[in-house]
């Protein structure tokens, strides 16, 4: 090898690190963001809990268990992308790629329903609240962490599907492959981030009524 093509051997090795580097303080930022909504949700669940149980009851369990089972199948894709690509795969690469933002872009479009579902019915924190009472106040609190808990994850995924079709057309041109497939690795590390989040909040917005 010759010393330039060992030098930019060397170069593109230091890009990627710093690159990991880079992802791995993003993904850090942003796990203390979700913590401070889910410390936020704790405090006011502790301070309404029947309010936060009988909210609860509202929320849809099947379009949420359908988006779990969305979400995981994703990040299995996903991480299966990464390693079909390491391992020189690329087509079978493309392909779960585009299955990732598939089920990416069916997850979204559940959510959309869903709130649209949720506009229909009233449960709008900030617009003509559908419930009364003495737990009215707690319920309205539930509703509010509901839409801006799963509307920050929303937002997050949107930023992860534009991630992926880059990955996409970038697998399809030949720019990422076997000998330069860490772009594709960390954006199944945000992926992995997108995954997680959701897996903690199914339990506490769509389970809080069940015993």
């Amino acid at each position: 090898m010759s010393a330039g093509a060992e030098a930019m051997r060397r170069g593109a090795s230091a890009n990627d690190s710093d690159s990991e580097v880079g992802l791995w303080l993003f993904l850090a930022s942003e796990v203390m963001f979700f913590g401070l909504l889910f410390y936020g949700y704790a405090i006011t669940r502790i301070t309404h809990p029947l309010a936060f149980a009988e909210a609860s009851a509202h929320t849809d369990v099947l379009l949420g268990t359908i988006n779990c089972v969305l979400i995981f199948t994703s990040s299995l894709t996903v991480a299966l992308a990464a390693r079909c690509l390491r391992t020189g795969a690329r087509r079978a690469s493309l392909r779960l790629l585009a299955a990732t933002w598939t089920l990416g872009f069916l997850f979204l479009a559940v959510k959309c329903y869903e709130y649209d579902v949720d506009v229909a019915n009233h449960l709008v924190p900030w617009g003509r609240f559908a419930f009364h009472g003495g737990l009215a106040a707690g319920e309205r609190m539930f509703f509010f962490m509901y839409f801006v808990m799963t509307g920050a994850h929303a937002v997050h995924l949107i930023v992860g599907l534009g991630i992926l079709a880059a990955m996409v057309v970038g697998v399809a041109r030949g720019r990422y492959t076997e000998h330069n497939s860490e772009a594709v690795e960390l954006a199944a590390l945000y992926w992995a981030l997108v995954d997680t989040v959701w897996i903690f909040l199914y339990p506490v917005l769509y389970l809080v009524h069940r015993p």
